[in-house]
């Protein structure tokens, strides 16, 4: 059987594949959609790969499906066994069938009773969805120990990458670089993304820039461990990601199959700017629960800064008092409230209200937040348990353990092992007997430690998380659910597709968080980052910054105050309640619009912009000294060119009264505007609005 090279579409690209018998799978094109009447043999005949010396007389070069035993010396998308001795096999395309925006191709061996079905879906954004399922026909298991949800050619201008790398409280620091021989990547081995951020990828021509560029924006929606691997030879360069899996831990018996986590795959023509644009629509569409139906994102104010673990009904009763004079709309309690919690080195599992604090239960704090017009939130750590817990002491052998050895903790805890079915109902029933007792709006599920051991059961333990949140989250719809991992540990799509927003970092220094958010914004839209306003010194850092900095940096995100504001000074009270009432204010636009990162020479300036609707918000922040008395005028790109924006600098000063001024979209973009931003720790808003020209 022949197949002819196959095409897909979405609203602004064609896929163009080649599947033909005996040959191996071909990206022919990846890129702006093609006229409807694109000759694609030509195409595949222009963008053949001529032969050269030392190579098997059938070349074998990077494809769609890399696979050993042809003389492909890359690494395979696939590596299975039966028994101890790996499986040779020869995967050859039984069946094609595309149209529309979807692709699903077959192949398969029969003498190796291997079958690999391939679906790329092209969705919202024109962003690719990619998945490989592997179906074992033969006669005795089949163990795999590697399959890759997509291995992507790169195209010959894709010679750069961008990756990230980080550590706590200090997580997606870029690093751009040409893509070298060899093979290069990164993995987790903690039973989460990690803060390495290797699950996030850039690949793209040189000087790809803030608005200008090709560029191939690659993720893993994986919330478990993974491998990202790029292997570049004198042929070219392959990207292959997968979930990261022990010998072992995916044994399929006769007929069973499996299937690997998506990859997301946006290929762009803009730059930086628009890899958010593409990611962002596809996140709003097609990941996050509900999007379109969310409420307002209310304004957090959560406890840990403010008392930690010294807690009680009165104290934070006084706590969300105080928040309400600033605006807050919402009262998370942090870590502490449970049953025997003084400290960080007991407790988890046992979530109950801590007696001697909450002598009646939650329920009284939690009515007098409603009474406040506030709603409710609670911090929780499901996945953990406290060697000193009466959970433990009930069932000690629940946790992730290996007999007769000591159980290593960290962060003075342990890991509940989630495959055990007894585990995964006592959680369930803990957390919604919790949630069926008290009107609770909001949980932060955080997770605080590596996975280990895990013993070839880490990719189990994701799925029964996910069956976790999936369990809890369709008896209880309207509860908000943020994840953190002790900040961004464990960021990603699959986790987003259940979870309303995430905690890009536990530092919450409004200079690190310019640097975080840029780099998260890339892939998330504002409205799924918390981003809140922290006490200056800062905890972490020992920066202190003023209180108008502070909270114009958190108002681009899903804003949140981690302080006292009863402990604060009269004046910055007042900044930080005209922020909040500004955050509201505009809010529609932070969280429903375009976002344009803003480009400057100055490595000492950063600035965002989002636009909807015919309005527009930007900051402009100034972390360190201006090097020129007059600096530049600031540039803002993404305006319409022929539209008249009326200029407008909400909370000047830290409060002080708006300046007024019209230009039009092309003058902003191109000469600009002059701002005061010689000092470092300052920050400008600046409101757009065609809307107030004809006032």
């Amino acid at each position: 059987m022949t197949f002819t090279p196959i095409r897909i579409d979405g609203e602004a690209i064609t896929i163009v594949l080649g599947a033909s018998n005996g040959a191996p799978l071909a990206l022919h094109y990846f890129g702006a959609k093609l006229p409807a009447d694109e000759d694609l043999g030509a195409l595949a005949a222009a963008v053949q790969p001529r032969r050269h010396g030392s190579q098997p007389d059938a070349p074998q070069q990077a494809t769609l499906w890399p696979q050993a035993g042809r003389g492909y010396a890359g690494l395979p998308a696939l590596a299975v066994r039966r028994g101890e001795a790996l499986l040779p096999v020869d995967l050859l395309v039984e069946d094609v069938v595309a149209g529309g925006c979807t692709a699903h191709l077959m192949l398969a061996d029969p003498a190796a009773g291997v079958r690999v079905a391939i679906n790329w879906v092209i969705g919202a954004g024109d962003v690719v969805r990619a998945r490989s399922t592997i179906t074992n026909f033969g006669a005795v298991p089949l163990a795999i120990d590697r399959v890759a949800s997509i291995a992507l050619p790169l195209p010959g201008w894709a010679t750069h990458a961008t990756r990230f790398h980080g550590r706590w409280a200090g997580e997606m620091h870029e690093a751009t670089a040409p893509i070298p021989h060899g093979s290069s990547g990164g993995e987790s081995r903690g039973g989460r993304p990690g803060f390495g951020g290797a699950n996030w990828l850039i690949a793209h021509e040189p000087g790809f820039g803030t608005d200008h560029g090709l560029g191939i924006a690659l993720h893993l929606a994986w919330s478990g461990d993974h491998q990202m691997t790029i292997e570049r030879d004198a042929d070219g360069a392959i990207v292959q990601l997968a979930a990261r899996l022990d010998a072992g831990e995916i044994i399929l018996a006769p007929g069973e199959d499996f299937t690997t986590p998506d990859a997301v795959i946006a290929v762009v023509d803009g730059g930086r700017n628009a890899v958010r644009h593409a990611l962002h629509t596809h996140m709003r569409r097609d990941v996050l629960p509900g999007r379109a139906d969310w409420p307002v994102r209310r304004v957090h104010l959560n406890s840990w800064e403010a008392v930690a673990f010294d807690m009680d009904e009165a104290r934070l009763g006084e706590l969300a008092q105080a928040g309400k004079a600033i605006g807050a709309e919402r009262f998370v309690v942090d870590d502490g409230w449970f049953t025997g919690r003084r400290g960080d080195q007991t407790s988890l599992g046992d979530w109950t209200p801590d007696p001697q604090r909450f002598p009646a239960g939650l329920g009284p704090l939690i009515a007098k937040v409603s009474d406040l017009g506030m709603d409710f939130g609670l911090w929780v750590e499901p996945e953990m348990i406290s060697p000193d817990s009466d959970l433990y002491r009930a069932h000690p052998d629940w946790c992730l353990h290996r007999t007769g050895l000591d159980r290593l903790t960290q962060r003075h805890q342990l890991v509940l092992d989630l495959t055990q079915r007894a585990v995964a109902e006592h959680l369930f029933a803990v957390l919604h007997k919790l949630l069926s007792a008290h009107p609770i709006a909001y949980l932060k599920w955080d997770h605080n430690r590596d996975l280990f051991p895990n013993d070839g059961a880490g990719y189990a333990q994701t799925v029964a998380l996910h069956g976790l949140i999936d369990g809890l989250r369709a008896v209880h719809p309207d509860v908000e659910i943020e994840s953190c991992a002790s900040g961004g540990g464990r960021i990603d799509y699959a986790m987003l597709a259940r979870c309303h927003r995430v905690w890009p970092s536990d530092n919450n220094d409004a200079v690190e968080r310019l640097r975080i958010n840029r780099a998260w914004s890339l892939f998330l839209p504002p409205e799924v980052t918390g981003n809140h306003i922290g006490p200056s010194p800062n905890p972490i850092t020992g920066r202190m910054l003023p209180m108008a900095f502070r909270a114009k940096v958190a108002m681009f995100g899903h804003m949140g105050v981690e302080a006292d504001p009863a402990a604060m000074g009269d004046d910055d009270r007042a900044v930080l309640a005209a922020h909040i009432q500004c955050y509201k204010d505009h809010r529609d636009i932070l969280h429903h619009g375009r976002v344009h990162e803003m480009a400057f020479d100055d490595p000492g300036l950063f600035g965002m912009m989002i636009v909807h609707q015919g309005r527009a918000l930007a900051l402009v922040a100034r972390t360190d000294m201006a090097r020129d008395y007059n600096a530049p005028p600031v540039r803002f790109a993404g305006l319409d060119p022929n539209q008249h924006y009326a200029v407008t600098f909400p909370l000047a000063g830290g409060g002080g009264a708006a300046v007024h001024t019209r230009l039009s979209g092309r003058a902003l973009a191109q000469a600009g505007l002059v701002l005061p931003l010689s000092r470092p720790a300052t920050a400008c808003l600046i409101h757009l609005d065609q809307r107030d020209i004809a006032r």
